[in-house]
């Protein structure tokens, strides 16, 4: 359930900025169909930064709600204080979420020790399984593979999202971690199929939004090593993996799930604004070359 496509889900909201269920059960669905091996919900492309405490959970609880254990549902539960990481996590103890995603505190820019010190706490204080996530571009700091390697020997953190986009770090994480079971997740859709060849073990996608069937073929052809036909759809894929972020995301991929009829609206919370008007050839085209519009 840690493994294969793990869409990194949107998070649905009418034309007054509310949470849409509607289009919520839409894109649940949608993925069940597909073959998406599981959910992220409220994670940075789900606007866990403009969402307030309450709807954050209860986005989370509405798609645990409507997956009725068809797929498996993974919460986003970072914060860059780690009480309130905490408090986020323990929130979902009792409810049937396979893990947590948690990323890097940003904007204090802690050291190393600091980092280590976050999940460690974060860990100890909870039995749900926890998946580091580093993204430094978004965070200000980046969780090298040795602290990731002294973080996986705590029990229940089981794996890492790694969004740097830098390949060396699969073979530098697998050096420094003796543990076989430690998964190692993509988090950057343009070299995903590259991470995997290097050893990882899925992706948490943005593009499966919107091409989940095609995702969950290529990490299927990954695990099964056929990495030429995984690298020929892969390819196809390339127009929508560098348009999704022509703007900020989630910006773009909302903008393509209403442009699918998967959404009613691509409304986003200020600052996010939707995707400008010189912006809409580059999605569509991407959309209408991989055969989805």
């Amino acid at each position: 359930m840690l493994r294969g496509s793990i869409v990194a889900l949107v998070t649905p909201m009418n034309s007054k900025s509310t949470i849409d269920r509607v289009s919520l059960k839409k894109l649940v669905n949608y993925h069940v169909s597909s073959g998406t091996s599981a959910i992220v919900s409220v994670g940075t492309t789900g606007e866990s930064a403009t969402l307030t405490r309450k709807e954050h959970i209860d986005v989370v609880l509405q798609t645990l709600e409507l997956a009725d254990g068809r797929i498996p549902v993974i919460v986003g539960t970072g914060a860059n204080a780690t009480s309130e990481a905490i408090s986020l996590t323990r929130c979902f103890e009792h409810t049937s979420v396979v893990g947590c995603l948690t990323v890097t505190p940003y904007y204090n820019k802690p050291t190393q020790e600091g980092l280590y010190q976050h999940f460690k706490a974060i860990a100890e204080s909870t039995a749900l399984p926890q998946i580091l996530y580093n993204v430094p571009s978004r965070t200000g700091c980046d969780l090298l593979p040795k602290t990731i390697a002294k973080l996986a020997k705590i029990n229940n953190i089981v794996a890492v999202k790694e969004a740097t986009g830098n390949l060396s770090r699969v073979s530098q994480i697998q050096h420094q971690v003796n543990d076989e079971n430690f998964i190692l997740l993509s988090g950057d859709d343009s070299s995903g199929l590259d991470f995997m060849r290097l050893g990882g073990q899925g992706i948490i996608s943005v593009t499966a939004n919107v091409a989940a069937r095609e995702m969950a073929q290529i990490c299927a052809l990954a695990a099964q090593g056929n990495f030429s036909k995984a690298e020929r759809l892969h390819q196809y894929l390339m127009p929508l993996h560098q348009q999704l972020f022509v703007e900020a995301n989630p910006i773009p991929v909302k903008w393509a799930c209403k442009a699918l009829g998967l959404l009613a609206t691509d409304t986003l919370r200020l600052p996010m604004t939707p995707l400008s008007e010189a912006s809409h050839p580059a999605v569509e085209k991407a959309l209408k070359s991989t055969g989805l519009l």
